[in-house]
């Protein structure tokens, strides 16, 4: 049984991480508890032979994600650019068009196209990030999905399958499964309380959301803030049960009893209502935080000696349209040395539910030939290849965001980020609560991203000072 702290933060990602920095810069004392062996959640690098890492996981940050690229300026780590040197490859069905810009060259689909991305676009920038519930046709866009609401006044099926593309890494679910109101708030999230949200922001490699990466891989940021916060950091303990009460809270793990003022839980929502709590979770917030899945997603990476598209005027990107293809888009991950080159791929949503029950073999050789597809033959013979399925992750379960389906947001999505103790009438706002939480799906802008994941730590730490009577 461990001696009491002023806040347990449980999960060492980026948010719980930047949570438990910022409490003890105003002098709290933190106990942060981790269920895995290592710290930074949803970021993982990977080592090659040579020692340089690429990402496995969560990796570009981009214009307006101020709050990820400040806490990494903070800690020493540099960003570098995304590679955009070069033609992009549009793969459709037994095509492949070389192309620049951000939108495909599908000269039968342009007209679809424009349209989606025009009602996207206009109708995202009604939408209040704070209160999406709140649109005067709210009802009615939650309770269609995004393919629904694409396809009405849709000149063919173009836009909505290209939409689904250029989504498909970004949630990793098809656009059947988000609610349209749902996907719209993701949008309109994608900037920041001074530049409105955008699809372009979102994606687009230069000037966007895929423009830049972190020299070291990001898994580094959290790295480095469990290396200051030390002995505060416990791994091997997820928490099984959390008890809050008048005086405090008690967090059970696998690794002991921990005792202090608060708690901010900082794990993924629907992994939060599986523990065990005393007292229950109001039913509408565990209703909601079990609707919460995350899409599913796989990231697939081939090593070669070199980047050799490079050589060849190509960017490294690609976006696959139909033809049975496992991966939905493509990108340049060449460390930032030059070599060697590194081609990953996302495999998601319905990618993912045709791959993933492969052999490791049969899908790998798929990949390969999609990358094959965009940067010719030579991708085939790569001196190296891993793939990291997040799905299979025992405290992720997915990735790379929670899917909100029909019907959730406006019935249920005040209860989100609701502190426990508070009273209905004041969602965002309890004196009494010992209970807060952060995590990427709990922010408002750049959702399930790792600037949304910094903002909701640093919105968690400044809760809880002002609990204990601090400036928030």
């Amino acid at each position: 049984m461990s001696a009491g702290v002023d806040v347990i933060v449980v999960g060492a990602g980026l948010a719980g991480l930047t949570a438990a920095r910022r409490l003890v810069e105003a002098g709290r004392t933190v106990r942060v508890l981790e269920a895995r062996d290592r710290v930074g959640g949803r970021t993982l690098n990977h080592v090659l032979d040579d020692g340089q890492v690429v990402e496995a996981g969560g990796q570009f940050v981009g214009p307006t994600q101020d709050h990820v690229l400040g806490l990494a300026e903070e800690l020493g780590v540099q960003t570098f650019p995304a590679n955009t040197l070069g033609d992009t490859v549009y793969v459709h069905g037994s095509r492949s068009r070389r192309f620049r810009g951000d939108i495909p060259p599908d000269r039968l689909a342009l007209a679809d196209i424009a349209l989606a991305t025009t009602r996207l676009g206009r109708t995202s920038g009604e939408i209040d990030v704070a209160a999406p519930w709140e649109h005067p046709d709210a009802r009615r866009l939650d309770e269609q999905s995004l393919a629904t609401w694409l396809r009405r006044g849709a000149i063919g099926s173009g836009g909505v399958e290209l939409v689904e593309v250029l989504l498909g890494s970004a949630f990793g679910a098809a656009a059947s499964e988000t609610s349209a109101l749902s996907a719209l708030a993701y949008i309109a999230g994608a900037g920041d309380e001074i530049h409105r949200g955008s699809l372009d922001r979102m994606i687009s490699v230069a000037g966007g959301a895929q423009e830049s990466r972190f020299v070291g891989g990001s898994q580094l940021i959290s790295q480095l803030m469990a290396e200051e916060l030390g002995d505060d950091v416990t791994l091997g303990a997820p928490a099984r049960r959390i008890d809050h009460h008048a005086t405090g809270v008690t967090v059970t793990t696998d690794a002991g009893v921990f005792h202090g003022d608060q708690v901010i839980v900082a794990v993924p929502p629907h992994l939060a209502a599986e523990i065990e709590w005393s007292p229950q979770l109001p039913a509408h917030q565990d209703a909601l935080f079990r609707r919460m899945t995350f899409g599913t997603l796989m990231k697939c990476e081939a090593v070669y000696e070199r980047p050799f598209w490079r050589e060849d005027g190509l960017s490294g990107q690609g976006v696959f349209r139909g033809g049975g293809q496992p991966v939905c888009s493509m990108f340049d991950n060449t460390p930032p040395s030059g070599s060697p080159g590194i081609l990953m791929g996302f495999v998601g949503g319905a990618g993912w539910r045709t791959w993933a029950p492969r052999s490791a073999r049969q899908r790998g050789g798929a990949v390969l030939q999609s990358f094959a597809r965009v940067v010719g033959p030579a991708a085939l013979a790569p001196v190296g290849y891993f793939e990291k399925d997040w799905t299979a992750e025992r405290w992720t379960r997915g990735g790379p965001t929670a899917v909100l389906g029909p019907g959730v947001l406006t019935t249920l999505g005040r209860w989100r980020d609701r502190p426990l103790d508070s009273p209905p009438s004041t969602p965002h706002s309890s004196p009494h609560s010992r209970v807060h939480w952060a995590g990427a799906e709990h922010s408002d802008y750049w959702n399930g991203y790792m600037d949304g994941a910094v903002r909701s730590g640093q919105a968690a730490a400044r809760a809880a000072i002002a609990h204990s009577g601090g400036l928030s």
